[in-house]
């Protein structure tokens, strides 16, 4: 199921609606044409009542349909929803709108046979107006449903866009190693940036493209880059979701220490972002190998070979030698773009090792015949 978190329709508050419902009502009673006062009056109150009713739980029957289930929607999307604003409010908002549309309605029902036994025109406004004042109180138990779902759509329209069918490479490490600088040079289009709901900080997300499929880049400031002491509830949740988009998880590390970590520290999260994610592929990069002294052996010879591909079109899937520093830990420089392209095709072999089918494949055999 397609999640379209960012285009569920403005949520009507409680008074919106009964302003909405009660002016459809009114015009429907106009429309009553009946030269006898009696059955005119018959006919209106009914209508005003079965009108107000209509709307209301079309209003909220469209709404709950527009949301997406989460018994059918990703698991990312779900874990994602649970840190944010929580599963088991969600559901609840949108059963009490379902529980709502069918107590109008069933007011509706029982005030229009008054109205219909009764040859008294006051009796006739007393039960609508009887009506009226149930399906008030019905909208004011509903109020903070509607409150609740028209700040929750706010949030979830900030939620990171990420296609759980492509693959995903999840970059992380300590702060300021150059996670950021990494993904906006490896990405072909502009980074998108998302703020999330339950963090002061930034999820970065960028794309490239390899023969015709996109690779997704998600940053993750703010959850996998601070010590398991120092993580709450919800972030924990979010790295918990992470698990379930991840392809390969790229971890930056700084040599140089110019991040302000020192490298012990950095090691020390590696670890335990291993023990976060134990189900995902894991690829140990050192970042800013500019700024090593001296630079890294191949550092000229992967600049020119990388050029070389550039210039041939980028065309196939060629192995280009990685950058390495002097522990031969696989290296590259964001600023200096180099050993950039050999990262990106060392990544794609590595998230097709990792995934079980390649979507851009054909089944084997799919060229045989049934003879």
């Amino acid at each position: 199921m397609k999640v379209s978190w960012r285009t569920l329709s403005t949520v009507l508050l409680e008074d919106e609606v009964l302003d909405k419902a009660f002016a459809r009502a009114k015009k429907a009673a106009d429309r009553v044409d009946d030269s006898d006062r009696i059955f005119r009056v018959r006919k209106q109150m009914p209508r005003m009542v079965q009108t107000a009713a209509d709307i209301i739980a079309t209003e909220f029957t469209d709404l709950v349909n527009a949301w997406p289930s989460l018994d059918q929607s990703p698991l990312f999307d779900v874990a994602m929803i649970d840190a944010c604003v929580g599963c088991d409010d969600y559901r609840k908002h949108l059963a009490t709108l379902q529980w709502a549309g069918k107590q109008v309605q069933r007011i509706a029902s029982q005030n229009a046979k008054k109205i219909i036994r009764t040859g008294r025109t006051e009796l006739m406004h007393d039960a609508r107006r009887e009506a009226y004042g149930r399906i008030s109180s019905i909208m004011r138990q509903v109020g903070p449903s509607l409150t609740w779902l028209s700040e929750t759509r706010e949030v979830l329209k900030r939620l990171p866009k990420i296609d759980q069918v492509l693959p995903c490479i999840v970059v992380c490490g300590a702060p300021n190693v150059g996670k950021s600088a990494f993904i906006s040079a490896l990405s072909t289009g502009k980074m998108e940036v998302n703020h999330y709901p339950f963090t002061t900080k930034q999820i970065h997300v960028g794309h490239f493209m390899h023969r015709r499929l996109q690779y997704q880049l998600v940053d993750t400031p703010g959850l996998l880059d601070r010590p398991m002491d120092k993580r709450n509830d919800i972030e924990m949740q979010a790295i918990a979701a992470l698990e379930h988009v991840g392809s390969l998880v790229l971890f930056l590390v700084d040599e140089s220490e110019s991040c302000g970590t020192p490298f012990e520290e950095q090691m020390n999260l590696l670890k335990e972002v291993e023990t976060l994610l134990p189900e995902t592929e894991l690829m140990l990069v050192s970042s800013k190998a500019d700024l090593l002294d001296p630079l890294p052996e191949l550092w000229d010879q992967v600049r020119e070979a990388e050029a070389d591909w550039r210039a041939n079109g980028s065309e196939g899937e060629p192995h280009l030698p990685l950058l390495q520093d002097h522990k031969g830990r696989t290296c590259l420089s964001a600023t200096e773009e180099v050993g950039l392209d050999a990262m990106r095709l060392e990544i794609v072999r590595q998230v097709k090792a990792a995934r079980s089918n390649d979507p851009m494949e054909l089944p084997e055999g799919w060229y045989r015949s049934d003879q």
